[in-house]
């Protein structure tokens, strides 16, 4: 990233408008022990608005737990506009299986692992309507539109995204400028919602590097590019494409009007 300093700045000024011109009182970040929401928890700080960070664990990995609470420590140690609050959804999710037909399947495996990503949105949004917060989305451009690596009415459902415009080298840039812990920074990047803590190049089937460089791609002809990387690009194109029902509006059925009046 040429001028990190003037992004910053810039995001955070956004953040800012948006919440003077909302007419609300803060912001809620769902906190993961990843590196998207450690920037985004981070930039929202900065604006000197209030900003509730919520850890919302479901059958957590350890490692993940513990970088989201050493990360909210050193904001709530840095900026004193920043609360916390963790909300345990074990139980909820357990309940919610136990109600649900047993199915053993590959789409069950997912059906489940969106489910917790939507359990998370509910809960933030409660606390948004709460406080009168503004639910701040974490997604980066690669996964928001790039391949729609998210869930759908999941951590798709936001109200702002302040870092959808920078790719995941960009959000290692200005983590770093950050002074982001390390250990956030190094961790392998995955959305936490399996139970074999697969991480996600295990879903995609390529890293976020290959990803970003199949996104410039694009357009490039076959022979400009290697065997790995037409392999990357056909996995960019094919998520594009099956997850395009993601980044669009939803569709609306228009009724002639000459039919209703």
């Amino acid at each position: 990233m040429k001028y990190p300093e003037k992004v910053s700045k810039h995001i955070v000024s956004w953040i800012d408008n948006y919440l003077n011109k909302s007419k609300m009182k803060g912001f809620v970040v769902g906190v993961s022990g990843g590196i998207d929401s450690a920037l985004t928890s981070t930039l929202c700080a900065e604006t000197k608005r209030n900003v509730l960070c919520i850890e919302m664990p479901i059958n957590q990995n350890k490692d993940q737990v513990s970088r989201s609470k050493k990360h909210i420590e050193w904001l709530k140690k840095k900026y004193s506009n920043v609360s916390s609050i963790t909300i345990p959804l074990d139980n909820t999710f357990d309940s919610f299986i136990r109600s649900i037909p047993e199915v053993k399947s590959q789409e069950n495996d997912l059906s489940l692992a969106n489910t917790r990503s939507r359990l998370r949105m509910v809960t933030l949004y409660y606390f948004s309507a709460l406080k009168k917060y503004i639910v701040v989305g974490t997604g980066n451009k690669v996964e928001d539109f790039g391949i729609g690596f998210y869930t759908k009415y999941g951590d798709g459902g936001v109200d702002i995204s302040p870092i959808a415009d920078l790719l995941k080298s960009d959000v290692y840039s200005l983590a770093k400028f950050y002074n982001i812990n390390d250990q956030i920074i190094e961790a392998i990047p995955t959305d936490g919602l399996w139970n074999d803590n697969r991480n996600d190049e295990d879903q995609i089937g390529a890293s976020y590097e290959e990803l970003e460089k199949a996104m410039l791609n694009d357009n490039k002809v076959d022979h400009d590019l290697s065997a790995r990387e037409k392999e990357v690009l056909k996995i960019y194109k094919s998520l594009n494409s099956s997850n395009r029902h993601k980044m669009l509006a939803i569709p609306v059925c228009k009724i002639p009007k000459d039919y209703i009046r």
